[in-house]
């Protein structure tokens, strides 16, 4: 991936050490936020590509994916003012305890019958995720320094979507033998379970932006603490900000084609054992995506702007070439002619060209959202601006996916429909991120004062407005994450 330039930079700051591995670090804490989401989000997303969370219904995981999104959309936005005040730590933690009573849902389900839990438990993941996500988002686009986004974005992708990889052989490996078996079985749901317990754990070793020193020795934020009337006058604003309402038609597209994919290709095309064979590489093409553009993102041209819209050009033209090739795939079936299952041994050739699009839908994925989010990243640099865009962001991907997964399924929407929409929606997208890189990126990697909020107006200098600034004269040195450490232990 290549983090040339990270360790002269950070030879030239006393105290440093030149090290990459410092535990106060931008690469050791995105790693740490990475692995957090490789358990959560990303075994989250494994039992999602089943396809119907590994049931034969998929009314079920429908519902429950409605209920989810719904109090996504409202938690995503107030999760960066939610992070601010409280910190990773906390945050983190009650957003990864979520995705474990989810899949414990469909293992009550899977006895049951019972859609109750399974959507309770979806609207209860949903306000875990909002938190969860927008400290993630938070933690990867305001730690590393400017002119290296694009590569620690990559990075978390390649760790998080390597937990669907894993979670895609888990269904994988042990329903291999169930050739004709609809439904997952119970132990496929108790090892999500497992990974996403661990996923909780970890999270309690990320630390605050302010203990959190960058390679050129700046400091993620010289603010300590927020309260609640600060982050709502401020996600307020959110609102108001021409910026983020170029970003509304990628955050709407960016999951409403999960639906889409999971249920009406992996899910219709693929009998059981195979849909997990297909998450294994559809997330490994998450990995490759997200590397490939954060190369083009980061190192591409010396010009951050120029680097930027080719990103967007590159997607474009890649997302246009795979969503026709998902027209073509298309016109073989409808809801009304539904296709014969496949399986990957048995299947011969016409397994391949299936398998080959979905893979793509994957790599499509990693680069379309990284380019969002690295996007989003250019527009400010510090923690708690950063959180908020990240938590809107977030909020207006989940409404729309709350509607792709409800909508959709009731109303029976043709597949071919489906299909179109998303095209659209993805299609939309490119010109207005064109613009916003254009308007409002910056060539000199300065992309927005660290001390801006929001609104553009300094933050206030006082505890009782809300900020508590850090001593300015404390040392950016190893030792601040090393007592940082020892409190946490």
């Amino acid at each position: 991936m290549g983090f040339a330039g990270d360790e002269e930079a950070a030879a030239e700051v006393p105290g440093l050490g030149g090290s990459l591995f410092r535990y106060n670090s931008p690469l050791v804490q995105v790693s740490l936020i990475g692995l957090v989401c490789f358990c959560c989000p990303g075994m989250f997303n494994a039992l999602s590509g089943m396809g119907g969370g590994g049931q034969v219904d998929p009314t079920a995981a429908n519902n429950a994916n409605t209920a989810l999104y719904a109090t996504f959309s409202i938690f995503g936005i107030l999760g960066g003012g939610i992070y601010n005040i409280f910190g990773p730590r906390i945050t983190l933690a009650i957003g990864c305890s979520t995705y474990v009573l989810y899949a414990g849902s469909f293992l009550y389900y899977n006895h049951h019958k019972d859609q109750t839990f399974a959507i309770t438990a979806g609207a209860l993941l949903g306000i875990g995720a909002g938190l969860l996500w927008a400290g993630q988002g938070a933690i990867m686009t305001s730690y590393p320094t400017p002119a290296r986004k694009g590569t620690y974005i990559s990075l978390f992708w390649t760790i998080f979507n390597f937990g669907g990889v894993i979670g895609g052989f888990i269904p994988f490996i042990l329903n291999y033998h169930r050739e004709n078996a609809e439904s997952v079985d119970d132990k496929t749901y108790i090892t999500f379970m497992c990974f996403m317990s661990a996923g909780a754990l970890i999270s309690f070793a990320i630390l605050p932006p302010d203990r959190v020193v960058r390679d050129d020795g700046t400091r993620c934020t010289n603010i300590k603490y927020s309260n609640v009337t600060t982050e709502a006058i401020e996600i307020l604003k959110l609102f108001r900000n021409w910026k983020l309402s170029l970003i509304i038609p990628a955050a709407w597209a960016s999951n409403f084609f999960y639906s889409y994919q999971f249920d009406n290709v992996n899910g219709l095309m693929f009998n059981l054992r195979t849909r997990g064979f297909n998450n294994v590489f559809y997330w490994g093409a998450q990995m490759i995506g997200s590397v490939a553009i954060g190369y083009v993102l980061d190192f591409s041209f010396k010009s951050r702007r120029t680097r930027g819209l080719v990103g967007i050009g590159i997607v474009a033209v890649l997302g246009t070439a795979i969503w026709a090739g998902g027209l073509a795939n298309q016109l073989n079936y409808s809801l009304h002619k539904l296709p014969k299952r496949l399986d990957f041994k048995k299947s011969g050739n016409e397994f391949a060209g299936p398998f080959v699009l979905y893979f793509c839908y994957g790599l499509l994925d990693a680069m379309f959202q990284s380019l969002v989010y690295w996007v989003i990243g250019a527009l400010a640099d510090n923690s708690e601006t950063l959180s908020r865009y990240n938590g809107f962001y977030k909020g207006v991907q989940s409404a729309g996916a709350a509607v792709a997964w409800q909508v959709v399924d009731k109303n029976k929407v043709p597949l071919l429909n489906q299909l179109i929409v998303n095209w659209a929606l993805t299609t939309l997208s490119y010109p207005l991120l064109a613009v916003l890189v254009y308007m409002a990126v910056k060539d000199d990697n300065k992309s927005a004062k660290d001390a801006e909020t929001d609104s553009g107006l300094p933050p206030p200098a006082s505890v009782k407005d809300g900020y508590k600034e850090l001593d300015k004269s404390a040392p950016a040195t190893e030792k601040d994450a090393s007592l940082e450490l020892g409190k946490s232990t």
